[in-house]
């Protein structure tokens, strides 16, 4: 996988996965909605990590830096 995130991109979604889990975890939000938003700021740390987003690749974006 080619990278296509820019670490600001990471850390912007870094940053809605946590907040993500604490409105999980204060129970801000609960029922469905709750699992809806757990499992996407499960997917926004994994695509941080790996620093690769599909959908990026799909429509052709990158914030990843130019590398000279």
């Amino acid at each position: 996988m080619k990278k296509n995130m820019g670490g600001t991109d990471k850390v912007v979604r870094i940053l809605l996965a946590v907040v993500a889990g604490l409105l999980v975890y204060f129970e801000v939000v609960q029922g469905t909605f709750s699992y809806i938003l757990l499992v996407l700021a499960a997917i926004f740390v994994l695509t941080s990590l790996v620093s690769f987003c599909p959908l990026y690749g799909i429509f052709g974006l990158n914030t990843c830096g130019l590398k000279k």
